[in-house]
């Protein structure tokens, strides 16, 4: 599992630097749809990381949720015997 998490955290990386480079790129090109390709840069420059931080929340959350559920009703089985 943990080379998944490293794996999936240089994907994210790499497209986060990605993200940053093509802004830069589209906020000096002299194209007439730079300004377009400008803000649809920096909206998911914003936006990916802010839904990639909400996901994680959301997994640690429903994880803990789950191993505390496993944890009470194998309290609640140890208890009836």
């Amino acid at each position: 599992m943990k080379k998944i998490q490293r794996i999936l955290a240089l994907a994210g990386v790499v497209l986060l630097v990605a993200m940053y480079g093509s802004t830069l790129v589209f906020a000096m090109s002299g194209s007439p749809d730079a300004q377009d390709w400008l803000m649809a840069s920096l909206y998911c420059t914003i936006v990916v990381p802010v839904f990639l931080y909400g996901y994680n929340l959301i997994y640690r959350y429903l994880k803990n949720r789950n191993q505390n559920d496993t944890q009470n009703q194998e309290k609640k089985g140890d208890h009836h015997d």
